[in-house]
C-alpha cells in the first residue's frame, strides 16, 4: 500500500482474535472518554490521517480507526442507541479524555484543510450530538479564549470604576494646587 492510497488498514478478514482485541481496546476508549467525534475519513491520505493523529495526541485525544460492526458492538454493550450504518463512508473516531469540546475543535480545523474529512456527530457523556451541532462545537473558541473574554468582562466594569475614582482624585489635587497657589 503506497502513502498517496486513501486506504488506511487492509480490509481482509480479522481473525476473531483481532476483533476481540480491537472490542476490548474500544471498550476501554469509549469508558474514559468525555467525548467523541465521528467523521467519515474516505479518501483521506494516509500521511493526512497520521498527521491528524498527531494533532489528536497534542490535544490529549486519541484517533482510532475501527469497522462499523465492531464500534456498533462496543456501543450496543455501552448502552448508546447510535446506527452506524446510517452514516456513511469509513468511520474514524476521536476521542476526547480532558475537555469535552477540544476533539470536535481539532477534528474540525483539520477538515477545513481536508476537504475528504467530514464530521459526522458525536458523543458527549454519552448523549449523542447531531452533525450540525457537532460542526458548531468544532467552530466554538477555545476553552482559555472564553475564559479570558469572561474575565476581560468582569474586569471591565471594575477598572471603569478604578478610573473615574482616579478621576475624582485627580480633580481634586488639581482643585487643591489650584487653590494653594
Amino acid at each position: 500500500m503506497s502513502v498517496d492510497q486513501p486506504q488506511i488498514f487492509n480490509y481482509m478478514a480479522l481473525t476473531k482474535t483481532q476483533k476481540q482485541k480491537i472490542i476490548s481496546d474500544l471498550k476501554d476508549k469509549v469508558a474514559r472518554q468525555k467525548a467523541i467525534v465521528f467523521a467519515d475519513f474516505q479518501g483521506l491520505k494516509v500521511k493526512d490521517l497520521t498527521q491528524l493523529r498527531k494533532e489528536m495526541k497534542k490535544n490529549e485525544g486519541e484517533l482510532k480507526v475501527a469497522k462499523k460492526t465492531l464500534i456498533s458492538k462496543v456501543f450496543q454493550e455501552k448502552k448508546i442507541n447510535l446506527d452506524l450504518k446510517k452514516l456513511s463512508g469509513e468511520i474514524v473516531l476521536g476521542f476526547g479524555y480532558q475537555d469535552e469540546v477540544l476533539p470536535f475543535k481539532t477534528i474540525y480545523n483539520f477538515s477545513r484543510d481536508h476537504e475528504n474529512l467530514k464530521i459526522l456527530g458525536g458523543l458527549i457523556g454519552g448523549e449523542l450530538v447531531e452533525q450540525e451541532k457537532a460542526v458548531l462545537l468544532g467552530q466554538l473558541p477555545a476553552k482559555e479564549e472564553l475564559l479570558a473574554r469572561l474575565i476581560g468582562s468582569i474586569s471591565a466594569p471594575l477598572s471603569g470604576i478604578v478610573n473615574v475614582l482616579q478621576g475624582n482624585i485627580k480633580g481634586l489635587v488639581y482643585a487643591l494646587s489650584a487653590i494653594k497657589k
